[in-house]
């Protein structure tokens, strides 16, 4: 929900938690983790946040955040995003949508 906080645990070395240039809701702040780094975000606004491992996003080390009550089918992926991360998106729209 809008104003909940996520906690990106350091659990192994070598990855960061980032937001994904255009894809985050409008007038959402960015964030972006040093490597190894816990960091808790609190997002404020509704929408769909994709999170990017900086050193691994061209292998598809994503994730997506639903903030609210918006569908999934909002989801835009810029052009500019490494195929493996578009094909790791779609792969948890799927997965989401098939659970419902």
């Amino acid at each position: 929900a809008p104003g909940d906080t996520v906690k990106f645990l350091a659990t192994s070395s070598g990855h960061n938690a980032a937001t994904i240039t255009g894809m985050t809701p409008t007038n959402a702040q960015p964030f972006k983790g040093k490597i190894n780094e816990e960091i808790a975000v609190t997002l404020t606004e509704a929408g769909l946040y994709g999170i990017e491992c900086l050193p691994h996003y061209a292998m598809g080390m994503v994730m997506l955040i639903q903030v609210g009550e918006v569908p999934l089918s909002n989801l835009h992926i810029p052009a500019d995003v490494p195929e493996a991360a578009k094909q790791r998106f779609q792969a948890i729209v799927d997965r989401a949508l098939n659970a419902q």
